[in-house]
């Protein structure tokens, strides 16, 4: 069996963001990011906000089956939105990142290569082997952010869950694997250079 270390919940910062993990003092700065319109493809009911959703990720991660992030932008202290480890099986050596969304004006710049970049780079340090990703097959946005990331995309399973939008979701699985991660951190380190 592969030795690992727990993922744990350090603070993980990057150069543009850091990510901290998820407590009381963040619970205002979330509830005011949020923004009902950028869950069209998650697979939660955000029709009573998003207070309900944040108690659910507190008790998934005080029974230790997740680690959700708070997503600050280093330049002005801003939470920008937040991230998980999720599916969390040492067993296996793999994790899951996902229930992550950003505000609006920080989509399509260096909030989301950067969180991915520290997720990663955090898992393979300590001796993961597999990262996975999965997203609504109707999400093409996501699809190409885990594409341009270097993830390869392995297959759909269809009709996968049901969920609060009213259907049953395709998902699309994606995963780097520790072999391929020098080379998705090399890409991802250079795409971060640009930006100021």
């Amino acid at each position: 069996m592969k030795t690992m270390t727990p993922l744990g919940g350090d603070i993980l910062v990057g150069r543009l963001i850091a990510l901290e993990p998820l407590a009381a003092s963040n619970r205002d700065s979330l509830l005011a990011a949020f923004d009902p319109g950028i869950f069209t493809y998650m697979p939660f009911d955000v029709t009573k906000g998003y207070g309900p959703l944040l108690d659910w990720h507190a008790a998934e991660n005080a029974a230790g089956r997740m680690i959700t992030y708070v997503v600050r932008r280093r330049s002005d202290g801003a939470t920008v939105g937040s991230t998980s480890y999720l599916n969390i099986a040492p067993e296996h050596a793999k994790v899951e990142v996902g229930s992550t969304w950003y505000r609006k004006d920080v989509q399509g710049g260096f909030v989301n290569p950067e969180a991915k970049y520290l997720l990663l780079r955090n898992a393979f340090d300590k001796g993961w082997n597999r990262v996975e990703f999965k997203t609504d097959s109707k999400n093409a946005q996501s699809r190409a952010a885990l594409t341009k990331l270097g993830a390869k995309e392995e297959g759909t399973l269809r009709g996968h869950m049901w969920v609060p939008q009213g259907y049953f979701r395709d998902s699309v699985y994606f995963s780097v694997i520790a072999s391929e991660w020098p080379q998705v951190r090399a890409r991802l380190e250079k795409r971060l250079a640009a930006f100021d």
